[in-house]
């Protein structure tokens, strides 16, 4: 069981799972208020970034991140950079859904996979990679 906490796959899916809570409950309220699934989508994505950032860095990566200085905040940067890729690509397939007559919904789900892998390639060989040995 130890194993499986330890693993930084398992522990970034769970870190992603809580973003997606955050992004998800952002979004539904947001369509629920009458926002356009777009807007709604790009919103909710943006505080599952802020929301990523802060239990990734904690629980996922904190022997990899960036102590202060120029390095942090690089590292701060790449990690925004990987998020709006994962922005494009949620709100482009959720705003191309919609205005084919999908459910939005369906779409945020279909966006959420593929959103996720692109974003934990982009972080974990990216963004966290591990310094070389010297």
């Amino acid at each position: 069981m130890r194993a499986l906490i330890d693993h930084p796959g398992l522990r970034y899916l769970g870190a992603s799972v809580v973003a997606l809570g955050a992004d998800m409950g952002c979004f539904l309220g947001l369509l629920r208020l009458g926002l356009a699934a777009a807007g709604a989508s790009a919103l909710g994505y943006g505080v599952g970034i802020i929301v990523h950032w802060l239990v990734t860095s904690r629980a996922v990566y904190a022997d990899q991140v960036a102590m202060q200085g120029a390095q942090r905040h690089r590292q701060k940067l790449l990690f925004v950079a990987s998020a709006l890729v994962g922005l494009g690509i949620t709100t482009g397939m959720v705003g191309l859904a919609a205005m084919a007559g999908f459910d939005p919904r369906m779409a945020k789900l279909a966006a959420i996979g593929t959103s996720f892998v692109a974003t934990w390639a982009l972080r974990h060989h990216v963004v966290f990679r591990a310094p070389a040995l010297s």
